[in-house]
């Protein structure tokens, strides 16, 4: 059964594609057939796996010019392939504006290469707006990455209503799946109160795993490689394979 999981945060900052890309690489490492969707304007997803967004990429899949068939690739990972995303993607917030039915498009697009996949990971951009909406129907979960800072423990909020508005107006099963504390430090007494107050409130819904601040994690995506592949030994990786483990131990 396949699971399609958004990450999504509308707070910048957060470790939200570095997760996309390592999480998707870790369950791949696992042996696990896993397409990452790059669902962002920026295309770090894109570039943080060594890859060019040239066509056919996602923009021109939601606006009917391709088949999500032709826009996979292999992403140079065993098991893991990639729908890559560039610019042109900035458009989707213009020209979907008043569109009827626009925000199914990315899940009717997933569905007919869903099934060769046991995960869909989706890299959402930083914010609420109509790709993250549209990632967030075709999603039957959502991981959200959380920097341990104040400002971010509001954000949260902000994203659960919007997950609330969502299931409730257009994809009824969308749930949380898991909250990621990341950049994690705990010589910090913030991160410590951080993470205090995420296990309070979201006690069965955070992950036990916590991501660190890993010098090799930041610098991987100039490589154009996950962290296994650039440094399988440091923290960083040791920390995605266990949050793959944990999420695949949570899927049974």
């Amino acid at each position: 059964m396949t699971r399609i999981l958004a990450l999504a945060n509308q707070k910048g900052g957060v470790g939200k594609t570095t997760t996309a890309i390592n999480l998707a690489a870790a369950l791949a490492a696992l042996e696990h057939r896993v397409l990452l969707v790059d669902c962002d304007p920026q295309g770090n997803a894109t570039r943080g796996l060594g890859a060019e967004a040239t066509a056919p990429h996602l923009y021109q899949v939601l606006v009917g010019e391709a088949t999500a068939e032709a826009a996979v690739r292999p992403s140079g990972f065993p098991h893991l392939d990639l729908l890559p995303a560039n610019r042109e993607l900035v458009g989707v917030e213009v020209e979907f504006a008043g569109l009827e039915g626009w925000q199914g498009r990315l899940r009717d697009a997933l569905a007919p290469i869903a099934r060769r996949y046991e995960y869909l990971l989706i890299d959402c951009p930083p914010s609420l707006g109509h790709l993250t909406v549209l990632a967030l129907v075709a999603a039957d979960g959502v991981l959200v990455p959380l920097q341990c800072e104040y400002f971010a423990l509001e954000g949260v909020s902000e994203l659960v209503a919007t997950i609330a508005r969502v299931s409730g107006s257009f994809n009824p099963g969308l749930e949380i799946a898991g909250i990621l504390l990341t950049m994690y430090d705990d010589r910090m007494n913030l991160t410590r109160d951080v993470e205090r107050e995420i296990r309070t409130h979201f006690a069965d819904r955070a992950f036990t795993t916590v991501v660190p601040r890993n010098v090799r994690l930041a610098e991987a995506p100039s490589h154009g490689l996950p962290i296994l592949q650039y440094d399988i030994k440091s923290r960083g990786a040791e920390a995605y394979l266990a949050l793959a483990r944990e999420l695949l131990e949570d899927s049974r």
